[in-house]
């Protein structure tokens, strides 16, 4: 393998404290520093359609669901991992935007429904084609089997952790 910053990092330790396995630097240290780079370029790619993560996130959980593209506010958060707080902000900001819309349930009187307004549908759609091409360009280093297989251990990883 060539020498990278982690690479190096680890022959430091391994130099200071032989006495230590210094081995998971080599996967957590390249997994952090892949994950804070393909962030980055994933949300620079989401400030061309006018989002951040955060948005797309509620957008794209939205538009996952089919037509009507709608849920309520709790199978949101559920679904977003994310505080009941964060999720009305959210909510609050792309409501405003126009992009989706609440209405109350007509299967719950006490319940409100979030909706994707066609505004919200379209540039969810326009989103995620770009998206997905941005992913694909930071993992082209990789052959189809490769990923297959990183993605199963990722999958691993995090089952193992219970996320």
């Amino acid at each position: 393998m060539s020498s990278d910053h982690v690479s190096r990092i680890l022959s430091e330790w391994t130099r200071e404290r032989p006495e230590l396995d210094c081995s998971p630097i080599a996967v957590v240290g390249r997994l952090s520093r892949c994950t804070r780079d393909v962030e980055a370029r994933i949300e620079a790619n989401y400030r061309r359609f006018g989002l951040h993560g955060g948005r797309y996130d509620l957008l794209a959980t939205l538009r996952r669901q089919g037509p009507p593209f709608r849920l309520n506010p709790t199978d949101l958060q559920g679904q977003m991992m994310i505080s009941s707080g964060a999720t009305t902000h959210r909510i609050d900001l792309l409501e405003r935007e126009g992009l989706v819309e609440r209405f109350s349930d007509p299967d719950d009187r006490r319940g409100t429904l979030v909706a994707l307004t066609e505004a919200g549908r379209s540039r969810v759609d326009e989103a995620i084609a770009s998206h997905l091409e941005t992913e694909a360009e930071w993992l082209a280093a990789l052959g189809a089997p490769e990923r297959e297989a990183l993605a199963r251990l990722l999958q691993t990883l995090a089952e193992s952790h219970g996320i």
